[in-house]
């Protein structure tokens, strides 16, 4: 049986708000296995989370750029949120956004010209030299449509169109283009909110869906509802899942009374035609990156105590 520490129910507890009892019995339960523990606890009807949230721990920008009807989202880390306000740093990755916004693949966009001579990962690594900490491009993702518009929203930008989430969101219409971009700013911030898992329940994993299902399924076994009952439980528990998860059935953070998709359709009448959300992109810098936490004042003790030797 794994060795259950305080950090590992700490990160339990936040990701799923049981208590502490609770989560150190589900690890128990699950040898340590984070994931598994999280089920554990939903299946028990301890904890009301959706899905697991991805770790926020790496540092850095996330930046978007849009050029008519195209736009990118890039993330570039850093060690400390420090190098995040240097402007060597920032010129580094508005100059990648501008590359992955005509390359798009990740190793294709290291291997491109970067402005000024040599190719972006040739950059980054001379960007490391002057300011001494390790940095990567991480990801990069392209988003388009044919006729429309692209909208963006960055929360709390450290600078323009960079910021530590990043949304761009794309909508598909013949309408007037500056009152989608109205409706496509409004909806780029509520997908930086609510952060749905797709446009609509086709676009959500099978795999997270059957998961989904078998949480559900396990759950009502285990309270002892019959079998004939739990298949029809099940198909109603996935349906509430999709309106919590999937963007146009989520109540718009603007006006609750109303799903996303809802609120698309009535303004379709003043934008002079049909509006289709094509897609989106959310970055949340750090996301699903676990970053190892030190004990500062241990780390001194150690230095100290090597020096002395």
């Amino acid at each position: 049986m794994s060795n259950i520490t305080a950090a590992m129910v700490k990160d339990l507890r936040e990701q799923t708000g049981a208590g502490m009892m609770d989560c150190k019995a589900a690890l128990t339960e699950t040898a340590g296995e984070l994931e598994a523990a999280v089920d554990w606890l939903r299946k028990k009807g301890l904890s009301k989370a959706a899905k697991k949230a991805g770790r926020v721990a790496a540092e850095g920008l996330v930046a978007l750029v849009v050029d008519g009807n195209k736009g990118v989202a890039v993330e570039v880390n850093s060690e400390t949120d420090f190098v995040a306000r240097n402007p060597e740093f920032q010129d580094l990755v508005s100059g990648i956004a501008d590359v992955a916004l005509k390359v798009g693949d990740v190793e294709a966009i290291k291997a491109a010209p970067f402005a000024g001579g040599g190719t972006v990962a040739e950059k980054i690594a001379n960007t490391v030299a002057k300011i001494g900490e390790h940095m990567s491009l991480r990801r990069a993702k392209v988003i388009s449509v044919r006729q429309g518009a692209l909208a963006t929203y960055v929360h709390n930008p450290v600078v323009s169109n960079k910021g530590r989430i990043g949304v761009v969101v794309a909508l598909e219409s013949t309408g007037k283009t500056d009152k989608l971009a109205e409706l496509g700013r409004q909806i780029a911030m509520h997908v930086a909110s609510a952060n749905p898992l797709a446009v609509d329940a086709s676009g959500v994993d099978t795999a997270t869906v059957e998961r989904e299902k078998t949480i559900l399924a396990d759950k009502y076994r285990e309270q002892g509802k019959p079998e004939a009952a739990i298949a029809k439980i099940v198909d109603s528990g996935i349906k509430t899942y999709f309106k919590e998860v999937t963007l146009l059935e989520q109540p718009f953070i603007f006006d609750p009374s109303k799903s996303v998709g809802q609120a698309i359709k009535e303004s379709e009448g003043s934008a002079g035609g049909p509006i289709k959300v094509a897609g989106f992109i959310r970055f949340a810098l750090g996301e699903g990156i676990e970053k190892q936490e030190s004990d500062f004042a241990a780390e001194v003790a150690a230095q100290a105590g090597h020096a002395a030797a």
